[in-house]
């Protein structure tokens, strides 16, 4: 049963990566690609440790995958949120079809 559980995450996991390559090759500004690679690649990456996870089970291997998904979900947000100010601050242009900027509306374009 566990193997079947660690098979269905693993499945979940190559899905959601894909998809999130692919809005990183679709989407059309640094701003909605890092969406793309941030929720959607992060998501199947940790699919992919707690597949590994219940696969293998509570061993050397499954530590590894839970310090991992740990150190994941801690890293990702931050660095995309980092990025993403770093290029506003850098006055990379939005979309042409964007509706609101959040950051030139609350000052933070501005310092």
């Amino acid at each position: 049963m566990n193997e079947l559980i660690g098979i269905v995450c693993f499945g979940i996991g190559i899905a959601f990566n894909f998809f999130g390559c692919l809005g990183l090759l679709r989407f059309p500004d640094i701003y909605n690609r890092l969406q793309a690679g941030t929720k959607c690649v992060t998501f199947g990456t940790i699919f992919l440790l707690i597949g590994a996870l219940v696969y293998t089970g509570f061993n050397a291997l499954g530590i590894k995958a839970i310090l991992c998904l740990v150190f994941i979900l801690i890293t990702s947000p931050t660095a995309a949120h980092a990025i993403s100010r770093g290029a506003h601050k850098s006055k990379v242009k939005l979309w042409k079809k964007s509706v609101i900027d959040i950051y030139e509306q609350e000052g933070e374009g501005k310092k």
